[in-house]
């Protein structure tokens, strides 16, 4: 990947769970519809995977935080 797009996968870290997905969304649309160039489609899946990590991490956060109340309330 050129550096130049790497800033581009930087600002997904920034990005709320609803950004992520509604932006991962739009990414699979793409990709599904085709007709774009092999380079474009390469760096459309890499944002889209990086969007997905995204959303796991905030799943993840969520699913530990109901996890942690739910063993302070049983306390």
């Amino acid at each position: 990947m050129s550096e130049a797009k790497k800033p581009a996968l930087a600002d997904i870290a920034e990005l709320s769970y609803e950004q992520a997905r509604d932006e991962l969304v739009e990414v699979v649309g793409k990709l599904e519809q085709g007709g774009i160039s092999l380079e474009d489609s390469i760096g459309l899946w890499e944002r889209g995977e990086a969007l997905a990590t995204r959303c796991e991490e905030w799943l993840t956060g969520a699913r530990e935080r109901l996890e942690a109340a739910k063993k302070a309330r049983s306390e």
